[in-house]
């Protein structure tokens, strides 16, 4: 069944693709933020005069997850600055994911490139996706050379990243790398619903079930310059272990994979046939 699903995803990305050696194709870079005063302003500095050279049609989002520590303040005067820039505020931290969903939904250019607002990755390595994006791919996704984090935070990771992929049978090398670069279109086969850092698994899992065409390029991990990260604290850890059975139950167990109206499509159409 998901080999079907596959097929049918592959043909309707084809069908609207556009053709990378024709033109550049316009660009939605999407920054979610919390508590990321330290490292925002940079990032929007550096898309301000790295877009421009990527295409000639671009916006820059930026969602401000409730922070408390000056971000919002200062995006709102960066949005002053910069034409480009979209920012969104959240008045209450609703969780990373919530911050994605937010900001996709903004996106309006055929391309998404999101990254965090951290820094802990580099926002100049965005051609490096760009070079790897073609019209055979759908989604160009990161992974980190080495990891930067303090040595708890590394051996966590390591057992996520092996426990993710056996448990939701994913085949990719990082999956919590958010540093990617996809098609929009790919959100109207997939609908993103998980409020926290358990997004990722959910996302490549529909991804992948869904047919996108991925190719992975190896990107720079850094120290974290400011702010702290919520998803891997013995804090959060009992709420991401609950939500991770969620989610394993409803891609891996009920198979909720694609977008109802896309399923409820697929099956009318099954029906359709089935009485001719």
């Amino acid at each position: 069944m998901e080999g079907v699903m596959a097929q049918n995803a592959i043909f309707d990305c084809e069908a609207g693709a556009f053709n990378m050696k024709d033109r550049a194709p316009s660009i939605s870079a999407f920054f979610p933020a919390y508590n990321d005063v330290g490292s925002i302003g940079k990032i929007v500095h550096t898309m301000a005069w790295m877009l421009p050279k990527l295409t000639d049609d671009y916006e820059v989002i930026i969602v401000n997850d409730g922070s408390t520590d000056g971000t919002g303040g200062l995006l709102d005067l960066l949005a002053q600055e910069y034409a480009f820039l979209k920012i969104i505020h959240h008045g209450v931290n609703r969780g990373y994911g919530a911050a994605l969903i937010t900001g996709f939904a903004n996106c309006s250019k055929e391309l998404i490139f999101y990254t965090d607002g951290d820094g802990q990755y580099d926002v100049e390595e965005l051609p490096r996706l760009l070079d790897a994006f073609n019209d055979q791919v759908d989604i160009v996704n990161g992974f980190k050379i080495s990891r930067s984090d303090p040595r708890h935070r590394v051996i966590i990771g390591r057992i996520y990243q092996h426990l993710m992929r056996a448990t939701f049978q994913l085949n990719v090398r990082d999956v919590d790398c958010d540093f990617r670069l996809f098609r929009r279109r790919v959100f109207e086969r997939v609908e993103l619903t998980c409020d926290s850092g358990v997004i990722c698994v959910e996302m490549m899992k529909k991804f992948q079930a869904n047919g996108c065409r991925m190719a992975e390029v190896p990107v720079h991990h850094y120290h974290r310059s400011s702010g702290r990260s919520q998803f891997f604290s013995f804090k959060h850890l009992r709420r991401v272990f609950i939500q991770l059975f969620s989610a394993w139950w409803k891609l891996v167990v009920r198979r909720e994979l694609t977008r109802p109206s896309v399923q409820l499509g697929r099956r009318e159409t099954v029906a359709d046939r089935q009485r001719n």
